[in-house]
């Protein structure tokens, strides 16, 4: 009699674990998906989303007119939900020759453009800037459509 070339265990376990890969597979970065317009839900968009080069591209022309700057940018950290995007980068020249201070920003999406709601500044031990203790509860104030789950946790000044 010819012994089958896998048990049933064997194949039962080999077909879960090819239809485990294939969910994992087809719904890897599905948190990710997101549109250029940013109406659908989601957080962290991955490299090559739309959605994160058009808030990219909404932060480089908010740079190059405010400092006259050409940069491509470090991401630390980005969030898309509702229409809100918070980013924290750390922007350089092209060549990456040239570094430049990090840049944190609020932006927001407007007749399905991205535009820049908030720059603040990064001064230390300025009451009005991102080192500010209650900086984001104020944000939320001047901006209240702004999802939570997009800003970043923050320390207390004074707390270790």
């Amino acid at each position: 009699m010819n012994q089958p070339f896998l048990s049933r265990t064997a194949f039962a376990t080999l077909i879960l674990c090819l239809l485990t890969g294939f969910v994992v597979f087809s719904s890897a970065g599905a948190s990710d998906e997101v549109g250029a317009t940013g109406s659908e839900p989601c957080l962290k968009p991955a490299l090559g989303k739309p959605v994160r080069k058009a808030v990219l591209d909404a932060l480089r022309q908010e740079l190059k007119r405010l400092h006259g700057l050409k940069v491509v940018f470090v991401v630390r950290q980005l969030k898309v939900r509702d229409g809100w995007a918070w980013v924290h980068t750390q922007p350089q020249s092209p060549d990456g020759a040239d570094k430049y201070e990090d840049v944190s920003a609020l932006l927001n999406i407007r007749d399905g453009v991205w535009k820049v709601a908030e720059i603040p500044c990064a001064e230390v031990d300025n009451p009005e800037c991102l080192d500010a203790p209650d900086y984001f509860a104020g944000l939320k104030k001047r901006f209240p459509g702004v999802p939570t789950e997009i800003l970043p946790v923050w320390p207390e000044r004074g707390k270790d």
